[in-house]
């Protein structure tokens, strides 16, 4: 971090996380208490609270007497982040086509086109936070603002494998034909339709997680749970 200016325990925090499910720090990399408390301008002690506090969240594992290492992604969290999203979202998504307002529609065509310049400028972090943008947004639509923060807060393991989805190129490019479509239904105010794409688009997560695992078997941790390998995709 730059600057003179010491972190608080809540921005080093705030940081380490977005660096390990932004990939920036890989599953199985070594995190040094001493190496990051130098780097931040901090004691061990609150870069250990921090580590605890990261470790309580599944994040990091910490091992006694050998270290500490970013944690692999945890595949039953993640299906469970999927569960609350997909729940949560196709339910809103119908309220938000059938309530959907011109102005309403225009955010949305907006956030399509400043997706698609992050898309061709390979700005991949830019594309994740307008893709936040854009859900957080069809919550907003379907009256129930409240609810995202909920869907945030539970979703850190399900956006560690978003994140490293946006690595393969035509990761983005599928995930932006969805967008138009949800857009599409939603502006055409086809509440079915809408609710359909929706959940094709949020289960793009377990695809995900079998291409990776192929290429990084070490990245996840356990087993796809019994009643979620007949799901369809």
């Amino acid at each position: 971090m730059s600057g003179k200016t010491k972190p608080s325990r809540q921005e080093l925090y705030e940081d380490l996380h977005g660096r390990i499910v932004r990939g920036d720090v890989r599953p199985g990399e070594l995190m040094n208490e001493t190496k990051v408390g130098d780097a931040y301008g901090l004691s061990r002690t609150p870069v250990r609270e921090v580590f605890w506090r990261l470790a309580d969240e599944g994040l990091l594992r910490i091992v006694p007497q050998v270290g500490t290492f970013v944690a692999p992604i945890n595949i039953p969290a993640v299906f469970d982040a999927q569960f609350l999203r997909e729940t949560l979202e196709c339910r809103a998504i119908t309220e938000a086509a059938r309530l959907a307002g011109k102005q309403d529609v225009a955010d949305l065509r907006t956030l399509l086109t400043q997706q698609t310049a992050a898309i061709a400028s390979d700005d991949f972090a830019g594309f994740f936070v307008l893709d936040e943008q854009m859900h957080r947004r069809l919550m907003e639509i379907a009256a129930h603002p409240f609810v995202w923060p909920v869907i945030a807060s539970a979703k850190a393991q399900l956006d560690r494998v978003r994140f490293l989805s946006l690595e393969d190129r035509s990761w983005p490019a599928m995930i932006m034909a969805q967008h138009r479509r949800i857009v599409s239904c939603v502006s055409a105010h086809d509440a079915d339709g809408a609710a359909e794409v929706m959940r094709a688009h949020l289960r793009t997560a377990f695809a995900a997680i079998d291409r990776i695992a192929a290429k990084h078997p070490p990245f996840f941790e356990g087993d796809i749970p019994p009643h979620a390998q007949t799901l369809p995709a």
